[in-house]
């Protein structure tokens, strides 16, 4: 996932395909504060699609969202719950392990 505040341009995208290509990751979500243009969504359509083994479904390898849309979508998941294949049911995920602070050490200051 890239996340962009600010203005975007074509080139945050390209740099997001390259990424997907170089790590051979399935997908990528392009996050935005703006409305995405159209040359950043021709951009986004080179990656091509993901099939989908799960779903049976065809998804776009590179997808960009907006802010809006992604809190304004009432279907979509809260970002801790996964959706399964059959769509009957959504599992949590568990809680991340916490950990107990470490205590913060100063050094020394060594003066001659």
């Amino acid at each position: 996932m890239q996340v962009k505040g600010g203005h975007v341009k074509v080139g945050d995208v390209r740099d997001l395909v390259g990424t997907l290509s170089r790590e051979s990751a399935e997908m990528g979500v392009f996050l935005t504060l703006e409305e995405p243009t159209a040359p950043m969504k021709a951009e986004a359509a080179t990656a091509g699609m993901y099939q989908s083994p799960g779903w049976n479904k065809a998804f776009p390898k590179v997808q960009i969202l907006t802010i809006a849309e992604l809190l304004g979508d009432p279907h979509r998941p809260h970002p801790r719950c996964l959706q399964m294949p059959d769509r009957t049911a959504q599992h949590t995920l568990p809680d991340a392990p916490r950990h107990a602070p470490q205590p913060k050490r100063q050094g020394r200051l060594e003066f001659e």
